[in-house]
């Protein structure tokens, strides 16, 4: 279709990253230790799903050596949420087992199921 017109087809630029620290921080500049906390990277082997955009691409620029990241597909994604999904209720981590915490804490955000909240961070929705 881009032919006809003329044009070429360029695929759109990936909006969602998963993000891995796999590096101590031993030795490491104050500049690169805050971007770490600013991810949510405090241990080492810990991951989070990150939106792209400029800003967040040059964070990850500058603590390139401390960590590993890439693009998710939907399966990957629906994999680490049902096998290591964590979230925070009352300033405590707990772990995403079933659809009647997920209801009752994200309601007001139209999130009801597992399935609706790892549609909203696959597609980085606007309550992502």
């Amino acid at each position: 279709m881009a032919r006809k017109a003329g044009n070429y087809y360029v695929p759109a630029e990936p909006k969602l990253a998963f993000v891995i620290r796999i590096r101590g921080i031993n030795g490491v500049s104050p500049k690169v230790r805050k971007v770490l906390q600013l991810l949510r990277l405090r241990q080492i082997f810990n991951g989070t799903f990150v939106k792209l955009n400029k800003a967040s691409i040059n964070m990850l620029r500058i603590v390139e050596p401390y960590i590993a990241w890439g693009y998710p597909n939907l399966k990957s994604v629906h994999e680490l949420i049902y096998k290591r999904g964590y979230g925070k209720i009352n300033k405590q981590r707990i772990p995403l087992t079933d659809n009647c915490l997920i209801k009752k804490n994200l309601k007001k955000y139209g999130i009801i199921c597992m399935e609706d909240l790892i549609h909203e961070i696959y597609t980085v929705g606007k309550n992502f």
